[in-house]
């Protein structure tokens, strides 16, 4: 089994083999959720997908530290130096205090990542807790001569830093693109050049979220405080920092530019970036009025939805396609990935209850299933890939149920392990729980059922052997008749 990780790196945009800073250790930083509204399936998406990163990477044995952030302060209106801060919006709209907006929805954007069974990141920190740091920051930025002060407030000097290092590396922008096609807007009249952006904003008389410094009562620029927040929890050189290709320009070509100039060097050695949920070909964002949320989804409370969707078929859906793919949304593509689950979740049912036998047979072979599956893992996460052998898997299970194959007990094992640790611990999916009842009870009594039913045809009562059999038919149950005996299933 090939146990090399290959990573797409955004950067070099090439896969490279991953090796981590330090032995046995990864740091891993996403960009979290800017929580003004409710969570949708456009955050879904990243918590999915490094979630998976997560999970996997501590399968391999690392110690992963793993910080996503909450951006509660400094994300403008237009994603730009300009507007209203969008907490501090949406708490003007609604008549509350900045803070009571962040803990709404941070609970909510928490539940329904609880839902998705996104694992808690080691360390969540948010920007309003780290003012010091990004302070900290802005004046080693200013005093390596890469910022300059304007009215208060502290703006990165994008041609002077372009001088010593490459601008754009990150996107593939040309910093002379970017001055022939970056025009100048009113009020930007402090700025040295349209290009610049803020590292530290003067705060506005009306505006509520604000921290003294020695430039002005303000608040951080968004892009600084990833810079800020990661180098303290990671250091100045880290593993993997993740986050939505959407974010590639201007956020993380800023933060590679706020870090290079305040501390010399990279701080990222591998740059991930998922592709967007889009809705008819549009990337989906609140931003674009085009959002389902959540609970929407799980509820089915939304005109584009046909039915509910339970969390794991969400979950299942986003690790059909591959991260650096588009996934586009649809009720059809939906509920192809809830069958598709269902299956995969059924087998793993049944095979539970396989009884082994001397020797498996020539189409069992556990170990190749078990080498593609790593392999298509370790080929920068190609969950839909490893999905894919899963199926065949699936159709090995079933055809040892219906008695055309033969297992080992060792091979048994083995593929009990490889389910288990792909399915349940890699996928994150969760088991399928009964409506109601003790599980074990009402297993007890199907199979109590299916034996009088089978005491009945050996002592030749066909009335009552069909009427078992009829009834449990009529409640929803799937009855099998093998040579070992009945096998049920609940539909």
């Amino acid at each position: 089994m090939d146990n090399q990780l290959q990573i797409y790196n955004t950067l070099s945009r090439k896969k490279e083999v991953f090796e981590p800073l330090h032995p046995g250790k990864v740091g891993l930083y996403v960009c979290g959720p800017t929580v003004y509204g409710k969570a949708h399936l456009g955050h879904a998406r990243p918590a999915v997908t490094y979630d998976l990163l997560f999970r996997y990477l501590k399968h391999l044995g690392y110690k992963v530290r793993y910080v996503r952030n909450i951006t509660d302060v400094g994300h403008l209106a237009n994603d730009a130096d300009e507007g209203e801060d969008k907490i501090a919006k949406k708490a003007r709209l609604d008549e509350l205090e900045p803070m009571e907006v962040v803990q709404l929805y941070t609970n909510d954007y928490h539940k329904n990542m609880e839902k998705l069974n996104v694992l808690p990141p080691s360390i969540e920190p948010r920007a309003t807790g780290h003012i010091i740091e990004q302070i900290d920051v802005v004046q080693k930025i200013l005093d390596a001569g890469y910022a300059y002060e304007s009215k208060g407030s502290v703006y990165f000097d994008v041609e002077k830093y372009a001088k010593d290092y490459p601008y754009g590396e990150l996107s593939g922008r040309k910093i002379e693109d970017l001055q022939a096609n970056t025009r100048d807007l009113d009020g930007q009249d402090e700025k040295h050049s349209p290009l610049d952006f803020a590292i530290w904003k003067k705060a506005s008389p009306e505006h509520i979220m604000r921290w003294p410094s020695k430039w002005s009562d303000g608040f951080p620029g968004w892009h600084l405080e990833c810079t800020a927040m990661s180098c303290k929890y990671l250091g100045e050189t880290f593993d993997i920092h993740g986050g939505g290709m959407d974010l590639t320009f201007p956020h993380h070509e800023a933060e590679i530019a706020q870090a290079k100039a305040a501390n010399g060097h990279d701080a990222v050695r591998y740059w991930m970036h998922n592709n967007m949920i889009t809705l008819n070909g549009q990337k989906m964002g609140k931003s674009l009025g085009n959002a389902i949320s959540l609970d929407e989804f799980f509820a089915g409370d939304h005109p584009l939805l046909e039915k509910a969707y339970n969390p794991m078929t969400i979950r299942f859906f986003m690790l059909t396609a591959h991260y650096r793919s588009t996934l586009d949304f649809s009720n059809e593509a939906l509920q192809a990935a809830e069958k598709g689950m269902e299956r995969l979740l059924k087998a793993s049912e049944t095979l539970d209850k396989l009884t082994a036998s001397d020797q498996s047979s020539a189409s069992v072979n556990v170990a190749e299933l078990k080498e593609k599956c790593y392999a298509a893992m370790n080929d920068d996460l190609n969950s839909p890939i490893a999905i894919a052998h899963l199926f065949d898997g699936v159709k090995l299970i079933n055809s040892i149920a219906d008695g055309k194959a033969t297992i080992s007990a060792e091979d048994l094992e083995a593929l009990k392990s490889l389910f288990n640790t792909f399915v349940f611990d890699l996928f994150g999916l969760n088991k399928p729980e009964q409506a109601s009842g003790n599980v074990e009870a009402f297993d007890s009594a199907i199979d109590l059922l299916l034996q009088l039913r089978q005491d009945a045809k050996a002592n030749k009562d066909w009335a009552t052997a069909d009427k078992i059999r009829n009834e449990l038919t009529r409640l929803g149950f799937e009855i099998k008749d093998t040579k070992e005996g009945s096998t049920w299933e609940l539909k």
